[in-house]
């Protein structure tokens, strides 16, 4: 039986395979089913939907709309709207189940669906694995006709969501006299992130906010950043945003055209929080994936950095277990959980933004708290994961940890979306780093044939 919940949701190609207008109906009457099922409500159950700008977007609305409304729960349509900002609408309208509709960074062709618990927060494994259940089977009892639901659009969700995000920071913080180029990669944002930083009093340069349907994360975006470079040098912009298309990741670009990742941009938020007595734990949660040279940092400052596996639900996971409020990836995905439910990119931003304004320096000046150790990747396409297990394989590995060591590290991940392998391999020396991926590729290719 094939797995239908990846790392993040269900996603694949718009219009085939579980991303196809009859499976998006059998995964809403699941769902609809899983949160309603011996529930004793004083209300009729009700689900929200927001989505990014796909063209398929539509198709997969309306699929899960007609799923939902037969199992009884009124849907309230949010449009056009970033990820957290479903999160947060979730929980603010008191819906039994939060739904996004995006593929995230991926191209217009893709697109996917996330779930929220009423509490605004992403499923938890478990509930996933119920549904997934669910989802097999060909017996969910619809309501009768005169007990479905009904769906309506709410006309005001996105002005929700800016106040919302503008009182993430202090009242008094204004943007005045900053120009900001900010690019939204064609997606959920391109309406929300523009109409913010210009309501807080900055000079607006809108890039990626022309969405077509088709163009989303096209050559724009926080997963091509050359497009916002060129940008913020051209209008000699203070900093430039990037988002991407679902506006959960943040990728941040100085008055230079310099790039800050999520490294960078969890030490800078780090710093600021840790100074203002705001940093709960002396704790910041990322990724396997995070340099180590963040790492070393924050020793600096008297802060650990816990790692987790890769993606956002782990990083989230580790933090509501150790009341830490900030974390992240490498990647961009930055969670506040003192403001959001979920990675919020424009949040991050507006974070990095007042402490520009608190500090009275420019990005470039601030962004600079470490230097980042080299790291090299490497992809092995593999059909299954047991060459890992290898005694041969194994012993290689722990060969090139302690080659590594103390100075630097070695990851090996499987994909969760690919049928890939994934190395990673940090440290100083990089020729020492290139030999260390080649020899184990080499190993994994050559079990792979065996």
């Amino acid at each position: 039986m094939k797995k239908l919940f990846g790392t993040d949701g269900v996603r694949g190609e718009a219009n085939n395979g579980a991303m196809s207008p009859s499976s998006i109906l059998q995964l809403a009457l699941a769902a609809g089913f899983y949160f309603t099922q011996d529930r004793k409500l004083s209300h009729r159950p009700m689900v929200v939907i927001g989505k990014d700008t796909r063209l398929s977007g539509y198709m997969v609305e309306s699929a899960l709309t007609a799923g939902f409304v037969s199992m009884g729960m009124d849907v309230r349509l949010l449009g056009p709207l970033p990820t957290p900002a479903v999160g947060m609408l979730t929980k603010s309208l008191r819906a039994d189940l939060g739904v996004m509709i995006s593929a995230s960074h991926n191209p217009a062709k893709d697109n996917g669906i996330k779930f929220f618990n009423p509490d605004g927060y992403k499923l938890t494994d478990f509930q996933q694995e119920e549904i997934e259940s669910l989802f097999y089977q060909n017996d969910l009892d619809a309501k009768p006709s005169l007990e479905m639901g009904k769906a309506k659009r709410v006309d005001d969700a996105a002005g929700r969501y800016i106040e919302f995000a503008k009182n993430s920071i202090d009242k008094h913080i204004r943007l005045d006299g900053l120009k900001i180029v900010v690019d939204c990669a064609h997606g959920a944002a391109y309406k929300v992130a523009p109409s913010v930083l210009w309501e807080l009093g900055a000079e607006v340069i809108p890039v990626g906010c022309d969405p077509s349907g088709l163009n989303i994360n096209e050559n724009c975006g926080a997963t091509h950043l050359s497009t916002l470079q060129q940008e913020v040098l051209n209008h000699d912009a203070d900093i430039g945003i990037a988002l991407d298309g679902d506006a959960d990741r943040l990728i941040l670009v100085d008055h230079l055209g310099h790039v800050l990742d999520g490294d960078h941009i969890l030490a800078l938020i780090a710093t600021q929080w840790h100074k203002e007595g705001r940093l709960k734990g002396k704790t910041v949660v990322a990724t396997q994936m995070s340099n180590l040279g963040l790492e070393h940092y924050l020793k600096t400052l008297g802060l650990e950095l816990l790692r987790t596996p890769v993606g956002d639900r782990p990083v989230l996971e580790a933090m509501r277990q150790l009341g830490a409020n900030l974390g992240g990836e490498q990647s961009g995905h930055i969670l506040l959980t003192d403001f959001a439910t979920t990675g919020d990119g424009l949040m991050a931003a507006l974070q990095v933004l007042a402490l520009i304004v608190k500090e009275k320096r420019t990005l470039h000046e601030m962004g600079g708290l470490f230097t980042p150790l080299p790291q090299m990747l490497k992809n092995v396409r593999l059909s299954s994961i047991k060459t890992l297990k290898d005694p041969g394989f194994s012993s290689l590995m722990k060969k090139w940890e302690k080659v590594l060591s103390p100075k630097g590290r070695l990851y090996i991940r499987p994909s969760g979306t690919e049928p890939l392998i994934r190395l990673m391999a940090e440290g100083e020396d990089t020729d020492l780093l290139s030999d260390c991926l080649e020899e184990l590729s080499f190993a994994l290719e050559k079990q792979a044939r065996a």
